[in-house]
């Protein structure tokens, strides 16, 4: 059978490390081109050398809160790989520290809000046109659970979240007369670079075995898992699925999960 992607550029923003370097990855393994995106240069490069031999793929260092810079990212893509059909808006961050706590200086709500929810907006403005032009297009963006519950990080980022992915379904509507299906994945307790401090803690107060404890498979997940449903909300096996927001988080949220409920 002809790889998912084949023919295919997708974009993908984040991609110098974690969910968005896997995702380059799966997205390279059933036959895309990619246009990679991150303010991290080095972190692009490694992602690039991770790729199957052949794939297409050129770097974009760029500050996704930046719109010059992504209006030309765009323009230089269309140019480079003709257009692209998929574009995973997953460049997210949290301020240093704020893990837990209820209230951040306004200088990280706005920065935040400028990485996860404008940068977002902004890669979608700008690709909109090559998206409809390809028959096939397809956006996926990386929400989280903190968007749907409370508890799974700093105020200004859950709200971000929660931003995201009422975007996600707004956009939903604007493309669908256009073919264009717009949908977020929404990541449990994952081990990326963002959630390094909430891992390392863990293992340094020997309670690693509570890492995803809460969650109905009592485990943490792996960026390929997150990679994976992205692939199949950006494939053609996902043709009727757009304006959702899909919980990845072990079953997280299907239940109260109080504390003290599980042991």
């Amino acid at each position: 059978m002809e790889p998912r992607f084949a023919n295919m550029t997708a974009l993908i923003t984040g991609a110098g490390s974690g969910i968005g370097r896997a995702t380059a990855i799966r997205l390279a393994d059933e036959g895309a081109a990619l246009a990679l995106v991150d303010l991290n240069e080095t972190g692009l490069e490694e992602t690039a050398s991770m790729l199957p031999e052949g794939c297409r793929a050129r770097i974009y260092v760029v500050d996704v809160a930046d719109e010059k810079a992504v209006e030309t990212c765009a323009v230089d893509v269309e140019n480079t790989f003709g257009g692209i059909s998929v574009l995973c808006n997953n460049a997210g961050m949290i301020c240093e520290g704020s893990w837990g706590r209820s209230q951040e200086d306004f200088a990280d709500w706005r920065k935040v809000y400028e990485v996860n929810v404008l940068g977002a907006m902004l890669f979608t403005k700008y690709t909109r046109e090559q998206l409809k032009a390809s028959g096939v297009g397809s956006i996926v963006n990386t929400a989280s659970v903190a968007g749907i519950r409370a508890g799974a990080g700093g105020n200004a980022y859950s709200a971000s979240k929660a931003a995201l992915i009422n975007f996600t379904k707004t956009s939903a509507c604007d493309f669908g007369e256009h073919g264009v299906r717009v949908n977020a994945v929404c990541p449990g307790l994952i081990e990326t670079g963002m959630t390094k401090p909430v891992f390392d803690y863990a293992r340094h107060a020997g309670k690693e075995e509570k890492l995803g404890s809460r969650a109905e498979l009592r485990r943490h997940g792996d960026p390929t898992e997150v990679a994976a449903t992205i692939a199949f909300l950006a494939s053609k096996d996902a043709s009727f699925i757009t304006g959702q927001a899909l919980a990845v988080d072990g079953g997280n949220t299907s239940s109260l999960n109080m504390p003290g409920m599980k042991a």
